[in-house]
């Protein structure tokens, strides 16, 4: 291996980064100094997926990452204790793959769609998986698909115990680089493993104290997928916090909104209380779900205090 030498960071622990060069080697990296992009206020600078430009170390084997190179793409949330700074969950990703319950544990509706909304803003392909569907109620599951399918996302339904729906998520992911995210306890790493029996990763249960999952991914990792292509799997995520999203665009990041909002009497209806809103009359004729519209008025107003 060449001195300097390009990689994709395939494990983000936050003090160490294992970096696969493009011929295969791979290599335990740290960052060097302070090492940020412009642009972007993150608590993590390098994430997993991140093409980076590493120099190798001494006799230690180890490396140093010098240079990140520009993302094509990024799923980004609010740290969790500190409003102003983001935390970036993994770039250069071709598809990801929301994985939502509606119990055991129950995924909120708002977590659902600040995940998607940041899906729209950074340009991510997302599919919706519902899992554990032997444990779900059918009326349930049909009105969520309902909502969701008919703002225009695709859902898929799996059960890694009946072994249902494990093939068409093994085809979706063949040849591409998907995050899997969600909730802890929804089952990413029960189905990564299904998918691909060969890949070592820890599962955990649920608590029936608080119906809740256990954190069994520490850190996210992108492992390589026998048929091709690669899955990043992630910590379970608790809140979904949207950052750098202005209160105007954030109606753009609604599909069913963008196809109905055309028809609004004001070119900048805020889809609140203007008259002639083509999308509060799309809501009141059951056009545009109103759990969906309901996220977008919680949003604008829960988020508000962190734009000031």
């Amino acid at each position: 291996m060449d001195k300097r030498f390009a990689g994709t960071v395939v494990r983000a622990t936050g003090s160490w980064y294992d970096v696969v060069a493009e011929d295969g080697t791979a290599m335990r990296c740290r960052i060097r100094g302070r090492l940020r992009l412009k642009g972007v206020r993150s608590t993590n600078p390098v994430v997993v997926g991140d093409v980076v430009e590493c120099e190798t170390g001494d006799a230690d084997g180890e490396g140093v990452i010098v240079e990140i190179r520009p993302r094509r793409n990024y799923v980004i949330r609010r740290a969790s204790n500190l409003s102003k700074e983001s935390h970036i969950i993994a770039s250069n990703i071709d598809r990801a793959l929301l994985m939502v319950s509606l119990r055991a544990p129950e995924t909120p509706t708002e977590f659902v769609d600040r995940f998607l909304v940041t899906c729209e803003a950074y340009k991510v392909p997302v599919t919706i998986l519902l899992s554990k569907i032997d444990l779900q109620d059918p009326e349930a599951v049909g009105a969520f698909r309902a909502v969701y399918e008919g703002a225009g996302y695709e859902v898929l339904e799996t059960s890694v115990v009946e072994n249902r729906g494990v093939e068409e998520v093994r085809t979706l992911l063949t040849g591409h680089t998907t995050l899997v995210s969600g909730n802890s306890g929804v089952g990413k790493s029960t189905l990564i493993q299904a998918i691909d029996p060969t890949l070592d990763i820890r599962t955990g249960e649920i608590s029936e104290s608080h119906h809740k999952g256990r954190h069994t991914t520490t850190f996210s990792t992108m492992y390589p997928l026998q048929e091709g292509g690669a899955v990043i799997d992630t910590p379970g995520i608790k809140g979904f916090g949207l950052i750098d999203i202005d209160d105007a665009e954030l109606w753009h990041y609604f599909p069913e909104m963008m196809r109905t909002a055309p028809g609004c009497r004001f070119y900048n209806c805020t889809h609140t209380h203007e008259p002639g809103c083509a999308v509060v009359e799309a809501v009141k004729a059951g056009e545009i779900a109103w759990p969906r519209y309901e996220s977008y008025l919680k949003i604008l107003d829960e988020d508000e205090k962190y734009r000031k």
